[in-house]
């Protein structure tokens, strides 16, 4: 091989006579256990006797197509952290209200916010107040004039914001009787997404 370049040498696999027979009984193994991939087939087949690895059998897989079914996205808990109760349906009216921000900006890009409250039970829209800024006094300011329109309800659930989970609202509803309960991870509120009408809104919002 004297004098000939090492460019014009290349080298071609010669595949293994086992190697057809492997790549039968890997795909046999992937078609039995359908959610495996190819480390729990690699495996599988050092179980009936096959020497290989797992490098081996990925290189095999990917010349084959083979791949995982896609996985379906795994549904969070609908329940309390403690585990002791579901999530608290409405069972009358004025049993449950739910209070939450929609976020929106008026015709000249400033933005606003709009607190709003819906009785779980009927699905009404209690109340929607928009301002430009809203903390917990403003939404204590929104509730009051409504309790004392519409009476009060027994829970008034909220997400963790700090609007809600603030200590002087908080302590407020506990005193005129009302339970406050924050929605958990995974268990979606029912929330009252009104439609701004962003220039009656700029009307007095500006």
């Amino acid at each position: 091989m004297v004098g000939v370049a090492r460019s014009t040498m290349h080298y071609k696999a010669v595949p293994k006579g086992d190697e057809e027979a492997l790549r039968l009984a890997m795909i046999r193994l992937a078609k039995q256990y359908g959610r495996y991939g190819y480390r729990k087939v690699a495996a599988l087949l050092r179980v009936e006797g096959w020497r290989v690895n797992h490098k081996k059998v990925e290189r095999l897989w990917r010349e084959e197509g083979l791949q995982l079914p896609e996985r379906h996205k795994k549904r969070k808990r609908l329940y309390h952290r403690d585990s002791s109760v579901i999530r608290l349906r409405p069972q009358y009216r004025n049993h449950i209200w739910s209070v939450d921000f929609v976020h929106d900006r008026l015709s000249n890009a400033r933005p606003y916010k709009m607190l709003t409250v819906l009785d779980e039970y009927t699905r009404e829209a209690l109340c929607v107040t928009a301002r430009l800024r809203m903390n917990s006094g403003d939404v204590l300011e929104a509730l009051y004039p409504l309790l004392l329109k519409r009476g009060k309800p027994e829970y008034i659930r909220s997400d963790n914001g700090p609007e809600f989970v603030a200590a002087s609202l908080q302590e407020w509803l506990l005193r005129i009787g009302i339970k406050p309960i924050q929605i958990y991870p995974g268990s979606p509120s029912r929330r009252c997404k009104a439609t701004p009408v962003r220039q009656r809104m700029g009307e007095w919002v500006q």
